[in-house]
């Protein structure tokens, strides 16, 4: 059975953090708290786990940190988690089957990291991390935000997940580090440029995003899953900017960098439905529902389980019956129905086509 150090960068985090340590207890051997500066009951919290704490002066360096996290650790493997994460139940016993099973040449441990959930608790938005990774191999982080583990070697894909469960309130804090760093003319890389890009998005500056996004596919040194994310991004700051042909022409070239997915299928159904052109709009959604699931793609981007699954049947019930398909139309949000059972939009259609379909319907 592998041993394994888990290591943490905290702050101010006394409302997550028990939750967070007592999800893996029986599966760290050894933790490691690095704390930037806490002013709450924090380490207290890590100390009743019996976390060994090491104190870090913030730097504005995400990387930095949890490489000095790292350097504490004393176990043959690490694993890394924030303090809005846990493992769940069913992923306690998938971890704790992986600690016996692993086979200790593999260098790192690939794990979902589901991000996104619906009021049932299925997920909705996930994707792949390394999570765990070999001591003696001396891998780093790299980047102030947003930063990346990089790791070589053998990788084994692991079914045992991570599940976030952010309760602090969204802050613009990544997004004023970057400009900071960019006001003093540091010249940044193309990830750099990627998540400058998505912190631009996220705080609702959309020109500004659009450009960093250029910017960085500009420079063609972008990894694949970043690439392609990156236009779907433009074509949703397009949305808001009211701009449609450009972010019809975002979507398309999404498809230089990747095989048609499900959430290019339904941002195109959504185009041509919102410009009147239902003929597209079904082709694009049935499009969707054909690929089947993500997992036997391995992507390891994000993925919109919407995208594959229900939204698409539920759009082109609504398409269908514009053209006056009521069958099929109806058949469709019955295949929604199997994956949503409960959503409102499903269960309004079921009463629809209910009455539309009946003798007196008629």
């Amino acid at each position: 059975m592998i041993t394994i150090s888990l290591c943490m960068i905290v702050k101010n985090e006394e409302d997550a953090l028990g939750r967070c340590l007592s999800s893996v207890r029986g599966i760290a051997d050894e933790i490691v708290i690095v704390d930037t500066g806490s002013t709450d009951r924090t380490k207290e919290i890590a100390a009743s786990f019996d976390a060994r704490i090491f104190d870090f002066e913030w730097i504005d360096d995400f990387g930095a940190a949890r490489n000095f996290a790292f350097s504490k650790a004393t176990q043959p493997y690490i694993m890394w988690l924030d303090a809005d994460d846990l493992i769940e139940e069913e992923d306690r016993g998938k971890l704790l089957e992986l600690k016996r099973t692993l086979d200790p040449d593999v260098d790192s441990v690939t794990m979902p990291y589901n991000l996104a959930f619906d009021k049932d608790g299925n997920v909705t938005v996930s994707l792949r991390r390394n999570r765990i990774v070999k001591r003696s191999r001396g891998f780093r982080w790299e980047g102030p935000v947003h930063e990346v583990l990089v790791v070589s070697g053998r990788v084994h894909a692991s079914e045992a997940a991570v599940t976030h469960r952010k309760e602090k309130v969204y802050t613009d804090r990544n997004l004023r580090i970057y400009r900071k760093r960019a006001e003093t003319g540091e010249s940044f890389n193309a990830r750099d440029l990627f998540y400058f890009a998505n912190e631009w998005k996220d705080n609702g500056h959309y020109r500004e995003a659009i450009d960093y996004y250029e910017r960085f596919l500009h420079t063609k040194q972008g990894w694949i899953e970043d690439c392609y994310a990156a236009c779907l991004s433009m074509s949703d700051c397009y949305v808001r900017l009211g701009e449609p042909r450009k972010q019809l022409h975002s979507l398309l070239r999404s498809m230089v960098y990747s095989p048609v997915r499900a959430e290019t299928c339904c941002r195109l159904g959504y185009y041509f439905f919102e410009t009147k052109r239902l003929e597209q709009a079904i082709h694009w959604y049935r499009a969707a529902t054909k690929l089947g699931r993500p997992e036997s793609f391995g992507f390891m981007g994000m993925i919109d389980y919407a995208s594959w699954t229900w939204l698409p049947h539920l759009q082109l019930a609504v398409c269908l019956d514009r053209t006056g398909d009521l069958q099929e139309a109806n058949r469709h949000n019955e295949l929604a129905a199997s994956y949503n059972p409960d959503h409102p939009s499903i269960l309004y259609n079921r009463t629809y086509f209910s009455n539309r379909l009946s003798p007196q319907g008629e």
